[in-house]
Order: C-alpha cells, then structure tokens, then sequence
C-alpha cells in the first residue's frame, strides 16, 4: 500500500484572507524575488500572522532566499500549527514522520496529522490512514485506517482511493468486497495512479467484482505499463501467457 509523504509546498493560505503586505510577498515569491517575500513574510510572521510564518516554514524547509534549514522550517511551522493552520500542521507532520531538523517522532507525527485531518485536510486524512494501518505512533487499526481513508479519498485523493481499493480487497478493517475494491481502484485508475492501473487491470483479468474481461484487463495493463509501472508490464506478460 502507498504511502503519501510530500511536503505541502503551496504558497499561500488555508481557507484565510490575505492583508495586503502578506500578497505583496506572495507576488514576489512567485516571480522568484524571495528577498522580498521573506522580509514581507517575517514581518508579518514575527506580529503573530500565522499564514506568514507557515510560509517561511516553506521558504526555509526549501532554501528559498535562505539556507534551507530544517529546525528553523519546524520552528514556523510549529507557531503556525499552533494557531490552527492546517497546511502547517500536515507539514509538521510529515517533519516529524520522516525526522527532517527533528527526531523522528511517529507519536508526534500522528497528533499534527490528527488535528490536520480534522480540519478536512485530505493529504493528512491519508497519512493519518498510513499511521493507522501500520501502526505508526498509534495502536495498528485497520478500521479507523479506512475511516481516514475514505474521508480522503471522498476529497478526491488518488492515494487514497488506492488505499481503501487495497483494504476492501484483502478485507482490512472491512468485509472483504471485490466489487468496492474495483470501484475504488477505478476512481483511483482514471486519475492516472499507475498502481491502481495495474490492479484494476488484474480484477479484470481475473474477474473479480466485475465480469471477466481480458480486453480491459490488457488496456489497464497497458496504461500502467505506458506510465512506467512494472506491475502492469507484469500483469501484460501473465495476458501474453493466458493467451
């Protein structure tokens, strides 16, 4: 199963307005002048503004303007999350998951992606879902991983999607059900997911949740193959072989 552990880098807010010296800063980090954007961002983010220190969380996570700087990123991060910024909380997150400027810290990980989650972010609903399902900094929980899961795979997350595709094929935290597996993987599928391509080509072939049909099993594979994937170049070689 997946894990989803990119850092959200995108410039700007959660859902928030921007004062005017907040766009002034923004406007210049998207032309690359981050001189500008930095002393515009710490200004404001030194007066409490929690959009602008998520944002020079981003800049020194980067090195943009700066030296890339971890400890300092977390340190911006961290006011900002505590202000209730949840694209800051799920870069905490990931920060601590993966132990960049910190220790590695699953617990901590977990409570940035909870309060994160609960604020709808999808991104943190899945990892929030990966800490679940293999008991990352929390009891193993297969069901509360497919909560997580579906929560974020509602919001259109392609991960997700292939995640609770997963669950409800081997019967984690759910009755085992081709047919919802196949739905899933399908929505995962058409999104370009190269993962979800390969499986649902393999349901096909196999004829589980849908009707045995090797035509879309070979055109999944296929897809998966095309985009780079080697279980679709496996699932094309067992056609091959089926004749």
């Amino acid at each position: 199963i997946t894990l989803c552990l990119t850092i959200s880098l995108a410039m700007g807010s959660f859902g928030v307005g921007w004062s005017g010296d907040f766009q002034k800063g923004l406007d210049a980090a998207q032309r690359g002048d981050y001189t500008t954007a930095l002393k515009e961002w710490t200004s404001l983010a030194e007066q409490g503004d929690a959009k602008a220190r998520f944002n020079l969380g981003i800049m020194y996570e980067r090195g943009q303007g700066v030296l890339q700087d971890y400890k300092t990123a977390v340190k911006w991060y961290t006011l900002s999350a505590e202000q209730g910024n949840a694209l800051a909380q799920y870069n905490l997150g990931v920060i601590y998951d993966k132990g960049q400027g910190v220790l590695q810290d699953y617990m901590t990980a977990v409570k940035w992606y909870t309060l994160s989650a609960e604020q709808g972010y999808a991104k943190a609903q899945f990892n929030l879902g990966i800490m679940y399902e293999r008991g990352k900094g929390v009891p193993q929980d297969y069901k509360t991983a497919v909560k997580w899961y579906i929560l974020s795979a509602e919001q259109g997350n392609a991960k997700a999607q292939f995640n609770l595709g997963q669950m409800y094929r081997n019967g984690y935290g759910v009755p085992q059900d081709y047919k919802t597996a196949v739905k899933w993987y399908t929505l995962s599928a058409e999104q370009g997911f190269v993962e979800a391509q390969a499986n649902l080509g393999v349901m096909y072939a196999l004829g589980r949740g849908v009707i045995e049909d090797k035509v879309y099993a070979h055109m999944w594979g296929n897809i998966s193959n095309s985009n780079g994937y080697e279980g679709g170049k496996k699932l094309m070689d067992y056609l091959l072989e089926q004749g």
